[in-house]
């Protein structure tokens, strides 16, 4: 297969859905030698921070002199964004090569009643290109869940960590943070070593640490108490940890705390501070309150749960206080809409809603406009996202800021055009 043929060889699995367990996985990974169990990881499991968290901790790995393979789900622009070693997209050649060695064996599978799904071929694919890579350690973010998590298949990690837990995919995962946290914990496994997100709900922050305990694991919560000096920028935000100074790329507050638990994680991973220090400072991510542009200022983001919607919330209120917002928002209908915009929504001066492109799940731009307009006044529908766009960025100049904010396939889809636009 070309790149651009096991590309659409991938997206044609999307088809099978959400299929959790691991018997399918592990007939995958038996089938070419089993690369998981050659390979040394970090597994990051959580409802919000996880891509962060796992990109700080790759960049310091990367920085500390270890070949480090990262795996996060999903993509903004470029589906190689899921796959990277040392903080570059895999090679189109070799994610070719590994999707056309699979796809006999999907074949295969399926016809014993075991197709794999879309996300079980690509974990299959990002283990064989790690191994073939020869990467000395990979960060992994699970996708869904965490006990039956196609990434779940690996032995026991060097580091397990729980970042933020909230409420997400409840029909899969549960209707409450407690049940969600037993299934993240899924991850720990027997002898290991875990990180707890520090700024966790006192239920969450008891699971992880009684699962610790039956599983015969160290347990570290990264300390609140010293935390000093928070200041926040567009740019940005500086904080103090046990006495040093750090200055993280990403803005918002939230992120000192996916920050402490990186650094929590590197430590016992065995990197020194200095390359902890470069590594949790030079990590970006793409449509978490990215700063596309400070004149006129446009931020994006593609938080999407209500957790998310108090994130954005929160950020804005702090770099944007009493300042104009004209926002741009897609949702995903599954989603508890509803309470993410009771946070953002009222924040901004006008919103223009959109339905994501292609995708089945999208609200329509019609019934997202009724939901904002509880909390906003100013509420228009455009179907389209670009559409959208180019409608908030020609009123612009009677506002302070634009946010574009709700899913993040909205970001995906209008992230390179609002770039060439700005």
């Amino acid at each position: 297969m070309t790149y651009e043929q096991s590309l659409k060889y991938i997206h044609s699995l999307n088809r099978f859905g959400i299929n959790p367990g691991l018997e399918r996985i592990e007939a995958l990974c038996a089938a070419v030698g089993n690369p998981e169990k050659k390979l040394k990881f970090i597994h990051i499991a959580g409802t919000n921070g996880k891509g962060s968290t796992s990109t700080m901790v790759a960049r310091a790995l990367h920085a500390s002199g270890k070949k480090t393979g990262l795996f996060t789900s999903p993509f903004v622009t470029d589906f190689r964004e899921r796959i990277c070693i040392n903080s570059e997209m895999v090679d189109k050649s070799l994610f070719a090569s590994v999707v056309t060695e699979l796809e006999p064996i999907v074949t295969q599978l399926a016809l014993r009643d075991m197709q794999p799904t879309e996300f079980e071929v690509i974990t299959a694919a990002a283990f064989l290109i790690f191994e073939r890579s020869g990467c000395d350690i990979c960060v992994l973010e699970v996708g869904l869940g965490g006990r039956l998590d196609s990434t779940n298949v690996i032995p026991t990690p060097l580091v397990s960590a729980i970042v933020s837990i909230s409420l997400d995919h409840t029909a899969i995962l549960g209707d409450t943070v407690e049940q969600i946290a037993a299934e993240k914990c899924g991850i720990i496994k027997e002898g290991g070593k875990t990180v707890c997100y520090p700024l966790q709900q006192s239920a969450v922050i008891d699971i992880v640490r009684d699962t610790c305990v039956v599983k015969h694991n160290s347990f570290t919560l990264p300390e609140i108490d010293e935390v000093k000096n928070i200041v926040n920028h567009i740019d940005g935000v500086g904080f103090e940890y046990q006495g040093k100074e750090y200055k993280l790329a990403m803005s918002g507050e939230y992120q000192v705390y996916n920050a402490l638990t990186a650094i929590e994680i590197c430590r016992i991973a065995g990197v020194d501070e200095e390359n902890i220090k470069i590594g949790i400072e030079s990590a970006k991510v793409a449509a978490r309150m990215e700063v596309l542009s400070t004149s006129p200022l446009v931020l994006l983001d593609g938080g999407h749960n209500d957790d998310g919607g108090r994130v954005v919330a929160t950020s804005i209120s702090t770099l944007q206080a009493e300042k104009r917002i004209i926002a741009v928002i897609g949702m995903m209908a599954d989603k508890n809409v509803d309470a993410y915009l009771s946070y953002v929504a009222p924040l901004c001066s006008k919103i223009i809603t959109c339905s994501v492109a292609d995708n089945p799940r999208t609200m329509s731009a019609d019934d997202l406009c009724a939901l904002a307009s509880r909390y906003c006044d100013d509420c228009i529908a455009v179907s389209d996202a670009s559409a959208a766009v180019e409608r908030a960025l020609s009123e612009i100049d009677g506002y302070d800021c634009l946010l574009v904010c709700g899913s993040l396939y909205l970001a995906g889809e209008v992230r390179m055009k609002l770039i060439e636009k700005l």
